[in-house]
């Protein structure tokens, strides 16, 4: 019963979106959104560690989505349990040159969550594509991408 409430929610804000959108779409197009969803652990690579859920997560990060280097297409906190969501509108380009040319960046420096980590450089990580979304309670598509692994870069 949950679920559906929350899709009830979901529905009705983005049909708020929609509406506000400033630029009116064609009545038989549908709105094309992307979310980026996942999740950056305390570790020297972000990823979870040999400890499974023991491994400890890194809240308040700032996560950076950028389209090639340095241009930050949008950002989000990761919340206490080191999980981050972004959505965004689709630009109107292929997938496959998005995926392709879009990183996520952990912008805060490791030792803000373990002294013992390295305060210099970050965590970069590529997207990957895991399926579609279509909403039947207005014309939306999501296309769902998640970070494939991060990696420290300096």
């Amino acid at each position: 019963m949950a679920i559906k409430s929350s899709l009830v929610l979901v529905c009705f804000f983005l049909i708020i979106a929609a509406m506000a959108a400033p630029v009116a779409k064609a009545q038989d197009e549908s709105l094309d959104l992307i979310r980026i969803q996942g999740a950056v652990y305390c570790t020297a690579n972000g990823k979870i560690g040999v400890n499974g859920s023991a491994t400890p997560v890194f809240p308040n990060a700032q996560v950076q989505l950028q389209f090639g280097i340095g241009n930050v297409v949008s950002s989000s906190t990761t919340n206490a349990s080191g999980r981050f969501s972004i959505v965004l509108d689709r630009p109107q380009m292929p997938l496959s040159t998005l995926l392709s040319s879009l990183n996520i960046i952990v912008a805060t420096p490791l030792s803000s969550c373990n002294t013992s980590l390295p305060f210099a450089g970050g965590l970069i990580s590529t997207l990957q594509f895991v399926r579609s979304t279509v909403l039947s309670c207005a014309p939306v598509n999501i296309s769902n991408l998640i970070p494939v692994g991060f990696q420290r870069f300096p």
